[in-house]
């Protein structure tokens, strides 16, 4: 099923352009029936960078959220100088490094509140906010809500749910 949409995303990106097939990519990320409020786009797809470098400095960020992510070590991952890399990664994502470092852990950290029955605590910690509190700002900062309306909003039924009976 997935060689399906990559396909069918190739001819929407062939036909219509890059914007558009991520436009698409975009809305594809949702759940047949989802439960509450979650959330329906991945920021994750936002980042797409064109060099393998940048790329690999990406991948290597979503698997070691848990561990600091500092422009010298994503720049070694890179094997580029800090000042190149930040230069490159801006070029390539049009963010800072640490600004797609903080998506991709609020991202992490959104999935594990809707997913999983781990406290916000530990949350916090595996996505790799130092703590709670700056876990909490960020959210606020970026989704305009606290990360506990985020679980509350998972565990709610689905307000469209049909009745067969």
């Amino acid at each position: 099923m997935t060689a399906g949409i990559d396909l069918a995303l190739a001819l929407v990106e062939n036909d219509l352009g890059a914007d558009v097939a991520r436009a698409v990519a975009r809305n594809l990320v949702v759940y047949h029936r989802r439960t509450g409020g979650q959330s329906q786009h991945s920021a994750l797809l936002e980042l797409e960078p064109k060099s393998d470098r940048i790329q690999a400095v990406l991948t290597y960020a979503r698997q070691n959220l848990s561990e600091p992510l500092s422009i010298e070590r994503l720049a070694e991952v890179a094997r580029l100088s800090p000042r190149q890399f930040t230069r490159a990664f801006r070029q390539e994502t049009g963010q800072t490094p640490a600004k797609a470092v903080e998506r991709l852990r609020l991202e992490a950290a959104r999935l594990m509140l809707e997913e999983s029955r781990h406290t916000i605590d530990q949350i916090a910690v595996a996505s790799g906010f130092s703590d709670l509190r700056r876990m909490r700002e960020a959210f606020v900062r970026v989704f305009g809500r606290p990360p506990q309306s985020f679980r509350r909003s998972a565990r709610a039924p689905a307000s469209d749910a049909t009745v067969i009976g």
